[in-house]
């Protein structure tokens, strides 16, 4: 049960507590014992504030949202299961404004620090969980995954992060924001607390060492990076190379969705655009009868982005699901169970503080098109994604490599990341 002691990071408040300010990563203290004894006793976590906790308001980063809706009446049954296995729930941690943005740039709650870049963006939208996590407050954390909000701040932070198969871990209790994409995610310290965590999400069997037929490096993606991103990760991909000898292969997207090669762009243009149509569509069904009636105050990026959203036309959404629908199908057809994608995690280092523009605003640049185009194959694949903090620019600012595998495929995935990991660490 929650102690009767809490701390609240309230943005309408004049006074918030040491211990909650610290870092900014939390909006909430709430310590929860564990109601079980298990494989995570002794851990420490922290979740979203999209996740709901029993007692307590789900409030999306948001305070109109925060004071027009009720606490919730039970836990959300991820946070139910971590309880039960034993580790102890340390609060709620702060969140982009209804999930909606991959900076972690919060207008009313303020930035979370990203500890191993103290003057860039921690990422967004599960920004609080990530800072925990990377601070050392709490041994892993919950977020949410739709667009790439635990893989960006895992990448930016330089933590372990895994976006699970899509419908694997339960998101009742957790607010929705594009459902057939949203997913709960781990963002951890370690590759081996990321497992342990998984393994109690998933209910995981154990894993054979099975050697990976063939590690996929996806061409389009390492070349829309930057410079710095593809310099950096040079040395993770000779460690699977060495790792892994002869089953690493350069895999151009084209060969998966059957475009002529370098048809469009960068070779993402249709995923980023199939993805960006439905998940605007699904946002709108989902939030957008509540912004309608409620007219709740949003900071400046929030505003922006969910104008941008009701400018969608909804015609569009009958032609993208259906080219979803075949892009998923020739990825089932191409990843086989022990198959694996690699790719940089994020296309450029994480960005400084204040730089970014909303998007639709001059000065905005390309680095949302070329973040959701890496983010939208796991979201279109339904796939698993674990980024591995396996690099860092020439300046130590935090670079991630992503590892992807066959949808259903969580526990063959987390353990070629700790193969990799303590490989790596010798």
């Amino acid at each position: 049960m929650s102690r009767p002691r809490r701390e609240t990071n309230r943005s309408t408040g004049p006074e918030v507590s040491t211990g909650v300010a610290e870092g900014n990563a939390f909006v909430e203290r709430i310590e929860v014992d564990p109601t079980g004894s298990g494989p995570l006793d002794g851990l420490s976590f922290a979740i979203k504030d999209l996740i709901d906790l029993g007692g307590h308001t789900t409030g999306c980063g948001n305070p109109t949202w925060r004071d027009t809706h009720p606490p919730a009446s039970v836990n959300a049954v991820c946070v139910e299961q971590l309880l039960d296995a034993g580790a102890r729930c340390m609060g709620k941690t702060v969140s982009d404004e209804l999930a909606f943005s991959l900076l972690g740039e919060n207008h009313f709650y303020g930035t979370p620090l990203n500890p191993k870049a103290p003057d860039r963006v921690p990422g967004g939208s599960s920004s609080g969980s990530a800072s925990a996590v990377a601070s050392g407050l709490v041994d892993f954390a919950l977020g949410t995954d739709t667009s790439g909000s635990i893989r960006v701040p895992a990448n930016n932070c330089g933590i372990w992060g895994l976006r699970p198969s899509h419908g694997f871990i339960s998101v009742a209790g957790v607010n929705p924001f594009a459902p057939t994409f949203d997913t709960v995610g781990i963002l951890a310290s370690s590759a081996e607390a990321l497992a342990r965590v998984a393994s109690e999400l998933l209910a995981c069997e154990e894993v054979s060492d099975e050697e990976p037929a063939t590690i996929h490096l996806l061409k389009e993606a390492f070349s829309i990076a930057d410079p710095d991103v593809q310099q950096a990760l040079e040395d993770p991909v000779q460690g699977l190379r060495s790792l892994f000898g002869g089953c690493l292969r350069e895999t151009s997207v084209w060969e998966i969705d059957g475009e002529p090669e370098a048809s469009e762009g960068t070779g993402f243009q249709r995923w980023y655009e199939t993805y960006g149509v439905l998940q605007w569509a699904e946002i709108e069904s989902c939030l957008g009868a509540w912004i309608e009636a409620t007219k709740p105050a949003f900071g400046p990026e929030a505003a922006q982005n969910f104008d941008l959203v009701k400018s969608l036309n909804r015609r569009r959404v009958k032609p993208a699901v259906q080219r979803r629908e075949e892009y998923f199908r020739r990825l089932k057809a191409f990843v086989g169970p022990n198959d694996l994608l690699g790719m940089p995690t994020a296309p450029a280092l994480a960005p400084p503080k204040g730089t970014m523009a909303p998007r639709g605003h001059a000065g905005s640049g390309d680095y949302y098109p070329r973040a959701l185009s890496l983010t939208s194959v796991a979201g279109i694949g339904r796939l698993p994604q674990v980024s591995l903090p396996l690099a860092e620019s020439s300046g130590g600012v935090p670079v991630g490599l992503s590892l992807l595998t066959a949808k259903g495929r969580d526990a063959f995935l987390l353990n070629v990341v700790e193969r990799v990991a303590a490989f790596l660490a010798t």
